[in-house]
């Protein structure tokens, strides 16, 4: 099936995305040879690239799922974050990756980074697909990433638009 973006070019296709994946997931393995990764995705954004990252890493792993609001249906985060899926699993002494589509302003990552934090795992990283560096008020680490983007409002694989075209193969934006 072929998709047309509605309103913009393909910014990263769906080779690209597939791509780099593969190479993230191999980065993972040689990080985590020995151990047993706990990936946790963060709803809803990041569930196409959790899926393929997960079966990207061919070695023992969880997995769990965790929802945080800050945009609702708007374009720009509104500054406050809101816990609304909370974890299935205990994270005590696990190593844990944080896997989320995309780090913008920082700010939803910080409240996660520390919300985990007070669970106690023996490691904690974080897997990004996407970063806005010139967007952050605050700064965050992002230990494994997929691609730097300029500031534009991007949506396909797994990011909405109002909630729609999560289902594009690939990411494009509004012109």
């Amino acid at each position: 099936m072929t998709f047309a973006p509605s309103n913009g070019p393909v910014q990263i296709s769906t080779e690209e995305l597939q791509s780099r994946i593969r190479d993230l997931g191999a980065q993972i393995a040689r990080d985590y040879e020995g151990k047993e990764p706990h990936l946790i995705c963060v709803l809803n954004g990041a569930f196409l690239f959790h899926s393929d990252l997960v079966r990207a890493l061919s070695m023992p792993l969880t997995v769990d799922f965790l929802a945080v609001s800050s945009y609702g249906n708007a374009k720009q985060s509104s500054g406050e974050v809101r816990l609304v899926k909370d974890l299935s699993l205990p994270l005590s002494n696990r190593h844990v990756i944080l896997v989320e589509d995309i780090v913008d302003t920082g700010i939803t990552m910080h409240y996660l980074l520390h919300y985990l934090e007070g669970r106690g795992p023996a490691s904690l990283k974080v897997a990004a697909l996407l970063s806005k560096p010139s967007r952050r008020k605050v700064e965050v680490p992002v230990d494994y990433l997929g691609f730097t983007i300029p500031d534009a409002f991007v949506y396909g694989y797994g990011l909405d638009r109002a909630q729609f075209d999560r289902n594009l193969p690939f990411i494009t934006s509004q012109e």
